[in-house]
């Protein structure tokens, strides 16, 4: 039996759309509860819930394992990429400062970081480690993996050997469901149903 893991994004979260890193940890708003209960529905397909520490994440993961009586871990490594200064601000915001810091960023995220960031490279580097363990740990097993849109867009890097820079391509919608096969034989694999 293949290990499966499945990411799931958290949904949207109260205050609207801004950039939350790992130091802005605003609860998922009465639609973002929606959004996750209807992306995965009321079956249970999976063996354990692993869930970033950010209650976006943990408050659903919580309440998911509890309501299947699936163990439930938190791992530090699953929560978002640090923003720096851009922490808690919209993009409107940020334009108004340099109109083009969120193209900038965008083309080239390694190069144009915002302020005091966390650096993509060791970003990736806890990611992979988080990936790779919940793949040895949990082998032949289902994972539901509740995280952050950072949290996905560096698994499917890792996973499909994209450089760091080609991270922001990726678009990740609130309550997206990331599927990662690995059967043994071929390397993990992003699945695209």
């Amino acid at each position: 039996m293949p290990t499966i893991i499945q990411l799931l994004r958290h949904g949207t979260p109260e205050g609207g759309n801004k950039f939350r890193g790992h130091s802005i940890d605003d609860p998922l708003s009465e639609k973002g509860w929606q959004q996750m209960n209807n992306a995965i529905g009321e079956h249970n397909q999976w063996d354990m819930v692993i869930s970033s520490p950010l209650q976006r994440c943990y408050a659903f993961a919580q309440s998911f394992a509890d309501k299947h009586n699936i163990p439930l871990t938190i791992d530090d490594r699953l929560k978002e990429v640090g923003f720096g200064i851009w922490e808690g601000k919209s993009s409107q915001q940020i334009l108004v400062q340099d109109p083009a810091a969120i193209k900038n960023f965008y083309h080239d995220p390694i190069k144009y970081r915002p302020k005091n960031a966390e650096e993509l490279p060791l970003f990736q580097k806890r990611v992979s480690a988080a990936l790779q363990d919940i793949l040895t740990i949990h082998n032949n097993k289902r994972i539901l993996v509740v995280a952050h849109a950072g949290v996905i867009r560096a698994a499917i890097t890792s996973v499909t050997g994209s450089p760091e820079s080609a991270m922001y391509r990726i678009s990740i919608g609130n309550a997206a469901l990331i599927t990662i096969q690995d059967d043994g034989i071929r390397p993990a694999t992003l699945i695209l149903n």
